[in-house]
């Protein structure tokens, strides 16, 4: 069973970046959505607006801007003492090399530091939480640089009615460390990879590769256009997943924290939308006082959201103890932490500027 507990192990600072950009849903929904539809369809999934990058910027452009916003707002941390940089994301550089050297080389890091990338969905930011603090764990390693960032409106067609209007881009950047100060945290992991089908690029990998063909745009039946090297959802079968195992592992990994979900000081979900977690806190019980949301500002950036939004809500969570995260989405994979935020430096958003 995937439950892990560190002692000793913490988040020490957090930052953030987004770009410039903004697209308005009620601009981007009117190629998409009936003009009648457009005010209703914002409401439900609680995005007014995004962040797009330009063609030209990359998801480690701005984990890189996000980085720096970090070393800057904390110069007593040193470059040269971080062991292990960890770069999660979707959208990578290349498919070969890895992003993450990249990372190491533009930030100046050591040679002696260990990078490495990860890719997962929008439970990503949790699976790779849980990765930096095992390394932090470690005799030999102190500190972890995790960068987990999308740009996902790379991938994800304009006409889509369901995926254009969700998905923004964003950076992010934690530094997790070991010291005395920290109190336990407490991951819970999960995996269905029978659910594969419900998020999905089907080509353009090594198993269905890119070709005219599969390049080529395609009406779906719901109005949809995209081709098959753009990102598909089956929204109907992401929200009965959610609401299915959402609401179970939260209170799993609580109970081994030693509290109830709706004890917990902060809970912040993967931000899908706002219907979706609206209908996961009632049906937990969860004052809504307690979720917090960066949705209406950035919409979906994927595994990018969860830190994206400590970093917007930073006021109101770095004195909180019993802080619940949890993602959720394509694999199906699922993933929730109990951890305490109280001491984390947690920066504002910046704006990538190039």
């Amino acid at each position: 069973m995937a439950q892990l507990q560190f002692s000793n192990v913490g988040i020490r600072a957090l930052a953030a970046c987004v770009p410039a950009t903004v697209s308005k849903n009620e601009d981007a929904l009117r190629d998409v959505v009936p003009a009648d539809e457009i005010e209703k369809t914002i409401h439900a999934i609680g995005i007014r607006e995004k962040r797009i990058a330009s063609a030209e910027t990359c998801a480690s452009d701005l984990c890189f801007a996000a980085a720096e916003k970090l070393f800057a707002d904390n110069p007593e941390i040193s470059r040269e003492s971080i062991d292990v940089l960890l770069f999660m994301s979707q959208t990578g550089d290349f498919k070969i090399p890895a992003t993450a050297p990249i990372l190491q080389r533009k930030l100046g890091l050591s040679q002696n530091c260990a990078a490495m990338d990860l890719s997962l969905g929008c439970s990503g930011y949790v699976y790779a939480l849980s990765a930096a603090f095992a390394y932090a764990n470690l005799p030999t390693v102190r500190r972890v640089l995790l960068l987990d960032g999308e740009t996902f409106s790379k991938i994800v067609n304009p006409r889509d009615r369901v995926n254009a209007p969700l998905y923004g881009d964003a950076g992010t950047a934690t530094l997790i460390e070991k010291s005395e100060t920290f109190g336990a945290s407490y991951f819970v992991l999960k995996t269905d990879g029978g659910g594969e089908n419900a998020v999905k690029i089907p080509a353009g990998g090594c198993r269905v590769s890119a070709t005219p063909e599969t390049l080529s745009e395609k009406t779906a039946p719901d109005g949809s256009i995209r081709s098959d090297c753009e990102v598909f959802m089956n929204g109907m079968d992401v929200f009965n997943f959610a609401i299915r195992s959402v609401p179970a592992v939260m209170k799993e990994t609580a109970t081994l924290a030693g509290f109830s979900p709706e004890e917990a000081g902060g809970i912040v979900f993967h931000q899908a939308n706002k219907m979706m977690t609206d209908f996961l806190a009632a049906r937990m019980k969860i004052p809504a006082g307690k979720i917090l949301y960066s949705l209406n500002k950035y919409g979906n950036t994927s595994s990018a959201s969860i830190p994206l939004t400590i970093s917007e809500c930073g006021e109101k969570l770095s004195s909180r103890d019993r802080v619940l995260l949890c993602g959720f989405g394509a694999g199906l994979s699922w993933a929730s932490v109990a951890l305490s935020l109280v001491g984390t430096k947690i920066s504002p958003p910046a704006i990538f500027k190039k």
